[in-house]
């Protein structure tokens, strides 16, 4: 073995100061990025747009995401009181009377079940209904207001899912105005209550189901049975009620 010779090695380091710099300074670069990113991304995904996704929302966390869960439940009557941004016990035990009511698992952590529920995307920089126009928006609120209102908030919400659901069904037209124009789909369109103007609930109703609420889980049709003069809805497998209407498949 060769024996080590320290003047070689000084001799080295001499000559070569400007080459260990650069490797030492992107060991200390290397070292701050993953400081900071790591803490940030630990319990959190990029997804594939690039836009961060929270894993989940729970006690103790702040922010625009925490303001967003606050408004969504004072909405649906889940009161938070203020809306302040601040995960606190208010808004937790709120979180809980939602999900129970929504048959979800009652932890009190807004993951990704109970924001679809609440109608909100976990992503950041990035929105449930970015796919629809205004138009669309627009359309789908007197879809609903036409054929649900008087109906229960939730039951707003199952109809305009029942359009979106339509949408992406090969069975149906791609598009919402293909949806709802569709000869004799609806009777709203039929008798012309489609041009009546939709009302602030409607319209909640709309973005909710365009943010992937879906109260009726992948239903395609609803009827009610009070008014329904077609008998071959009546051959479909109902799924479930909410208030005068009945969810089928």
């Amino acid at each position: 073995m060769k024996k080590f010779d320290k003047y070689q090695f000084v001799n080295f380091v001499t000559k070569n100061k400007l080459f260990i710099s650069i490797i030492c300074a992107l060991i200390v670069v290397a070292c701050f990025t993953t400081a900071i990113v790591y803490p940030l991304t630990a319990n959190n995904n990029i997804v594939a747009d690039g836009t961060l996704e929270i894993a989940a929302i729970r006690k103790g966390d702040s922010g625009s995401k925490v303001k967003e869960i606050q408004r969504k439940l004072n909405e649906y009557g889940f009161s938070v009181g203020s809306v302040d941004g601040i995960f606190g016990s208010k808004t937790l035990a709120a979180v809980k009377n939602f999900q129970k009511s929504r048959g979800l698992v009652v932890d009190g952590i807004v993951g990704t079940a109970t924001a679809k529920a609440l109608g909100i995307s976990l992503s950041s920089g990035s929105s449930g209904n970015s796919n629809y126009s205004g138009g669309d928006v627009y359309l789908l609120a007197k879809t609903i207001h036409a054929e649900a209102r008087g109906e229960p908030y939730i039951g707003q919400v199952a109809v305009g899912a029942v359009v979106l659901n339509r949408v992406k069904s090969s069975s149906f037209p791609n598009t919402i105005s293909g949806v709802v124009y569709q000869p004799w789909a609806f009777t709203a369109v039929h008798d012309g209550q489609i041009n009546l103007e939709p009302n602030d609930s409607a319209m909640r109703a709309a973005k909710d189901a365009m943010n992937g609420w879906d109260p009726t889980n992948g239903c395609l049709y609803y009827f009610n049975p009070a008014t329904a003069t077609s008998k071959w809805i009546w051959s479909r497998k109902v799924q479930l009620t909410i208030g005068k209407h009945k969810f089928a498949i």
